[in-house]
């Protein structure tokens, strides 16, 4: 293990491992810097792993969990999440470094609701929500956007840098912003198959 991490590396990994265990009993690791706002909306399954400066951010606009998190999760260095409403993430789940969940925008700017202002401030704007489920098994890349209303299917993967803006099959291969599908598994021949 030394010569993986190094001395200064192994030991700033034994402090992390002892603050999973003091303040995560069911993660497997968490790595600090870890942010997490609104800790009591936030259901995290065992085997939780994350790398380094991680942020959690769930503000309800109802009483309740707003964030769940599968078993055996992991998230990589700078990955965001944000909830007002919902985000469910689903077991073995992996995320890549750099990702972003959001399940709200500041502002309206499609639909037959009246839209926001551009001469409005941002932060001032009303919040608009809709959930975003990520089932069991899903591998999102390096780089990718996750907005409002998407429903990512079981063992699908989403290539980097893409934006998620439309729900996702299962057992597919989505890439692009926005994203979309280009190939999914044939179950008979046990393969990748372009769409």
């Amino acid at each position: 293990m030394l010569k993986v991490y190094g001395f200064r590396g192994l030991l700033k990994l034994l402090c992390d491992v002892m603050y999973s265990r003091l303040f995560y009993p069911s993660a497997r690791i968490v790595r600090r810097p870890f942010y997490m706002r609104g800790a009591r909306h936030v259901a995290i399954g065992k085997g939780f792993t994350t790398g380094v400066s991680c942020r959690i951010d769930a503000f309800p606009e109802k009483a309740g969990t707003c964030i769940h998190i599968g078993k055996d999760v992991q998230i990589n260095d700078y990955v965001h999440l944000g909830s007002v409403e919902s985000i469910t993430i689903g077991d073995r789940v992996l995320i890549a470094s750099k990702v972003f969940i959001s399940d709200h925008n500041h502002g309206v700017y499609k639909g037959s609701e009246a839209h926001s202002s551009p001469f409005e401030s941002p932060i001032e704007r009303k919040l608009v929500s809709a959930p975003i489920v990520i089932e069991d098994d899903v591998w999102l890349g390096e780089f990718v956007c996750v907005l409002p209303g998407v429903t990512i299917g079981r063992g699908s993967i989403i290539g980097a840098m893409s934006v998620v803006t439309r729900s996702i099959p299962p057992m597919c291969i989505a890439v692009g912003s926005p994203a979309k599908v280009i190939k999914s598994y044939d179950i008979v021949s046990s393969s990748w198959v372009e769409v």
